[in-house]
């Protein structure tokens, strides 16, 4: 019994030193690694985050961040107009420069960025060669980006915005941010693109179809990203085909009709094929097979190239879901969810077409289909009244721009016939007789003789025109004297002969002036306090 005792303690002891052996290994690596520290990361943008130092300028520039990460703008650009000016040749100039401009644009506000961008501007001229510099020409573009307004608003944020987001790729072709500039840039000129159409549809509507073309083919010219340029293409083919309608309901010669048309048809049928070939993945390319169809026009097949890039362009553009357009409603500014992300933006400015560009063009269209040369006279500007319609035209004004379509006495095509002579164009020709001198202009009658201004010329010498003028050119009659005022009449109540006396500004020759007697009136009828029966209580008042 007792080596049992004895071997069963044994075992205890060494179970108990087996047991504090295993705790002793186990907890001794936790101790190591508990009193190990580890190496601080440093950044590699900032090559100086890891370094700790006691100068003073490293002291403010810390200091100003810290307040700019806690939103205390003001006391950040304290620390750092401090560290600018007390320290010029700190290696933290660089970017305290650039954290002043930060400042301001965290800031937000209208005020705020145009600080920033003033700071932006200064860093950019101290340090065109840094890399930073790109950053802060990206943040001036931002800035304008921020402020856009929607299509159908003042353009002038969009228009400075794509202004920085080019000049940015441009300056700067090897940054990494170029590709988000280029982004931007698709999505300001989605909103400039979106403006034209807006405008040049609603001109369309009111059938003013010179307008209308100028804006649509500013468009197609110069934002071919846009999501909606199939539909343009096809609205401006819609607007030349108006047109060619118009020329078939004029009233020339059948040969010079024809030529008229065929030539707006042709600019129609060229906008359908560039549905066709160019957006061949867009939703109107069927609609464009069946106008040239309908135009009698061969419906030209797209490259394989041009399929990839429709499809690719398509399948980059954003989805508009129901919460997107709610958030539209409330938004400040344009959504941009429908603007390409492949493709390279417009990288030179956009060449405006107007108005008065398309109507010389449609002039010129006329005289072609009509076998006339361009001549300078018949592509010059008529003089505003006739131009407005508010006086007879002139020799040489052979056609006007017309700013609306089917107005009374246009063709609609922003060109109006005119025929001073009554027979200047024959129906049946179509050739026109004009080239005579004007009539001379009327003197006008001399200064401070009061002569009248001589009659106007004949008819005969006014081109077979209705002068325009008075009829009768008789003097005119003599200025009448003003009418003798009236004599003043003051009615005496209660005279002694009961007439009005008739007082007159002068006495009568020979007699003395007297002045007016007194006239005794009877003043019992008159209204008085003291005449009135009192009553009541106002008896026993003895006043």
């Amino acid at each position: 019994m007792s080596m049992k005792r004895s071997f069963s303690a044994r075992l205890l002891a060494l179970s108990a030193v087996a047991c504090l052996a295993a705790t002793l290994t186990v907890s001794a690596p936790a101790q190591l690694m508990h009193h190990t520290k580890k190496p601080r990361k440093v950044s590699s943008t900032d090559p100086l985050a890891g370094v700790s130092s006691k100068q003073p300028d490293k002291e403010l520039f810390d200091k100003a961040m810290t307040a700019l990460k806690k939103g205390k703008y003001d006391v950040a650009r304290l620390d750092l107009q401090a560290l600018l000016t007390t320290y010029p040749e700190s290696e933290y100039q660089m970017r305290a420069k650039l954290a002043v401009g930060d400042s301001w644009y965290k800031e937000g506000g209208a005020a705020a960025l145009q600080q920033a961008e003033a700071e932006y501007k200064d860093f950019i001229t101290f340090f065109p060669n840094q890399p930073e510099a790109a950053d802060a020409q990206m943040k001036v573009g931002d800035i304008y980006y921020q402020q856009m307004e929607k299509p159908d608003r003042d353009p002038t944020n969009a228009d400075r915005a794509e202004q920085e987001y080019r000049l940015m790729v441009q300056q700067y072709p090897d940054s990494t941010l170029v590709p988000r500039a280029k982004q931007r840039l698709r999505e300001v000129q989605e909103v400039l693109a979106q403006r034209q159409y807006t405008i040049g549809a609603f001109y369309a509507t009111h059938d003013n179809w010179p307008a209308s073309i100028a804006r649509l083919q500013t468009l197609t010219d110069s934002y071919p990203l846009y999501s909606k340029s199939d539909l343009a293409l096809m609205q401006l083919g819609d607007n030349y085909a108006a047109e060619a309608g118009i020329a078939s309901r004029l009233n020339i010669n059948g040969a010079e009709k024809e030529r008229l048309i065929a030539a707006y048809d042709d600019r129609a049928a060229d906008c359908y094929s560039r549905v066709v070939t160019r957006y061949p993945m867009a939703p109107h390319v069927e609609d464009a097979r069946e106008k040239l169809i309908a135009l009698g026009r061969p419906v030209p097949e797209p490259t394989q190239t041009e399929l990839a890039e429709s499809e690719a362009e398509e399948q980059s553009r954003a989805n508009i879901k129901l919460k997107d357009r709610a958030i539209l409603l409330v938004k400040h500014g344009p959504s941009t969810l429908e603007a390409a992300r492949v493709g390279e933006p417009l990288m030179t400015p956009a060449k405006t077409v107007t108005a008065p560009e398309v109507s010389k063009e449609n002039i010129a269209i006329f005289n072609a289909a009509a076998g006339r040369p361009a001549s300078p006279a018949t592509a010059a500007t008529p003089s505003p009244d006739v131009a407005n319609g508010t006086a007879a035209p002139r020799t040489g004004d052979a056609a006007v721009p017309n700013s609306g379509g089917g107005a009374s006495g246009s063709t609609g095509l922003g060109v109006e016939i005119l025929n001073p002579n009554g027979n200047a164009v024959d129906n049946n020709s179509g050739n026109s007789s004009t080239g005579a001198a004007p009539p001379a202009a009327t003197p006008p009658a001399s200064e401070g003789t009061g002569a009248p201004a001589p009659a106007p010329a004949a008819a005969g010498d006014n081109y077979g025109l209705k002068s325009v003028g008075p009829a009768n050119t008789a003097p005119l009659p003599p200025v009448e004297k003003p009418a003798e005022a009236q004599t003043q009449v003051n009615d005496v109540k209660g005279g002694p002969t009961g007439n009005a006396q008739v007082q007159t500004g002068t006495p009568a020759p020979g007699k003395k002036h007297k002045k007016n007697p007194k006239v005794k009136t009877d003043q019992s009828a008159e209204s008085s306090s003291t005449n009135k029966k009192k009553k009541g209580i106002d008896k026993l008042n003895p006043f």
